[in-house]
């Protein structure tokens, strides 16, 4: 399929990929595939209640094997008049990929910002600015003109936004996961800051300054959306596989996570609860609608007088 995809799917710019780089985007996809199987069948071997972390981490690495094949392919990309070249010419602008960050991105920053203390607006807003770094530059490589760098410069202003999230207020918060998940996360958002500054670099020599080919191009982006999804996705949920998830306070209480209502409480090993001691999220009776705490307190059914949910009323 790989040595065919140029011959039966024909380039559509002057500079485009190359057989050997469509090989090359078959093997990450590969890649991308296998680790998507990978994490499906871990997400099953976690408890419900405990799988949010693993499912994201689903959505990424599923999202980023369709764009791999589109891409591998030679589908998914749009002739460009270059800036700078002489003479013009056109290149291929691949916006497939840019529909991929669009879910992805925010993604990761959800994965690493949901195992902070930081507030869900904090959190909402930093998954918004990486929609603005992906529109950017999506709309900066479509534009001829020299104003896509305009566009170039309002992305990097996103992204110094989330840089200042993962960096500098996200480390200050709350982690009632413990100590093992503050470590773990310092040692992750650097990492990832880290691959967040190479991307730029990538666009303004790639689709902004057109001084790599396409080819140079997949390879560039196609190792770093490797260093950015599969090693980035296991090695962080590594780390949190002992971490006791009802420190989160992610737990719903819902029908979907207390074994489709066979059993008590919500979650299984790993969600703790707090402040009772029976099961449940936060109480200390059996159930969603037992009689003793079930989701909201220390009364009967799901609005009793105590407490509420607690665990994630620091997360308004």
């Amino acid at each position: 399929m790989a040595g065919s995809s140029l011959d039966q799917n024909p380039p559509n710019a002057a500079r485009h990929i190359t057989a050997g780089g469509s090989d090359w985007l078959w093997a990450v996809f590969a890649i991308m595939a296998i680790s998507n199987l990978a994490m499906v069948l871990w997400t099953f071997t976690r408890p419900r209640g405990t799988r949010l972390f693993h499912q994201i981490a689903v959505i990424v690495l599923t999202t980023a094997t369709i764009a791999y094949f589109s891409m591998a392919s030679d589908l998914g990309a749009t002739p460009i008049t270059t800036e700078f070249s002489s003479p013009i010419t056109t290149r291929q602008i691949w916006y497939v990929r840019y529909i991929q960050w669009f879910i992805t991105f925010p993604l990761l920053l959800l994965e690493l910002l949901l195992a902070t203390g930081l507030t869900l607006s904090d959190i909402l807003t930093a998954c918004f600015m990486a929609w603005v770094v992906v529109v950017c530059g999506l709309v900066g490589a479509l534009v001829s003109s020299s104003y896509k760098w305009g566009y170039f410069v309002l992305g990097c202003c996103a992204l110094l936004y989330i840089w200042y999230v993962l960096l500098g207020h996200g480390p200050r918060s709350t982690f009632g996961a413990g100590g093992v998940v503050r470590t773990g996360y310092m040692r992750s958002s650097g990492y990832l800051s880290f691959l967040l500054l190479l991307y730029p670099i990538a666009w303004g020599i790639c689709e902004g300054g057109n001084v790599i080919s396409p080819t140079g191009e997949m390879i560039w982006y196609g190792i770093l959306d490797l260093l950015a999804g599969p090693l980035f996705l296991f090695g962080f949920l590594w780390g949190l596989r002992s971490v006791d998830y009802g420190g989160f306070g992610l737990g719903s209480g819902k029908y979907t996570d207390t074994g489709y209502g066979s059993g008590a409480g919500a979650g299984g090993p790993g969600m703790a609860t707090r402040g009772g001691a029976g099961a449940g999220v936060n109480g200390t009776g059996a159930g969603l609608n037992g009689g003793g705490a079930g989701f909201n307190g220390n009364g009967a059914g799901v609005t009793g007088t105590g407490g509420g949910i607690a665990p994630g009323a620091n997360r308004v």
